[in-house]
């Protein structure tokens, strides 16, 4: 008697991070990674990346423009762990050393076509006036180790943030996917 094999879906990613408002700052690039549960495998593509640097556009909406492409394959027996794509963008400071400029995250869409998605960013902060001026003096902010936590629940217990692009009217800070 022969057991039948599970089947199994394919998901495919394809589009572009595409750009970016982040008005206090320039010369920025960005770092994607997949967060997926553990039914779920790559196929084919790449699971991360790192852009180019990019500057603001000269026009009003000083935009930060990638057109970072994205293409990826996963498989998988069930949706439980859909996968979440992580951005980290990464920038200057005033003394030159590269720091984060904001964490995002967002699930892929679950329904197939054209999709496009902003996603507002946030850093991490110091939790004392003490710990902000020793991290702003020696160029060493509060980072993760491993972005993909930002994914997840575990390990983010009692950080404080600072959050960009939740302010109305506009994000002050946010990337817009898109998906093709």
């Amino acid at each position: 008697m022969t057991t039948a094999s599970p089947s199994v879906f394919l998901l495919m990613v394809n589009g572009q991070v595409e750009s970016a408002q982040f008005p206090e700052y320039d010369d920025l690039y960005c770092k994607y990674c997949f967060v997926y549960g553990q039914d779920w495998a790559p196929t084919a593509g790449l699971e991360e990346g790192i852009s180019q640097i990019t500057s603001k556009s000269q026009d009003v909406r000083q935009a930060l423009v990638w057109n970072f492409p994205i293409d990826v394959t996963f498989k998988s027996t069930n949706p439980y762990g859909w996968p979440q794509i992580v951005l980290s963008v990464y920038g200057p400071d005033v003394f030159g050393n590269d720091v984060v400029r904001g964490y995002g995250a967002v699930h892929v869409p679950f329904s197939p076509g054209r999709h496009k998605r902003t996603i507002p960013m946030f850093v991490p902060e110091s939790t004392s006036k003490l710990q902000k001026f020793t991290s702003w003096f020696m160029g060493r902010r509060p980072e993760y180790t491993d972005p993909k936590v930002v994914a997840q629940g575990e390990g983010r217990e009692g950080a404080v943030f600072s959050i960009h692009g939740l302010t109305p009217p506009r994000p002050l800070a946010s990337v817009r996917i898109k998906e093709t």
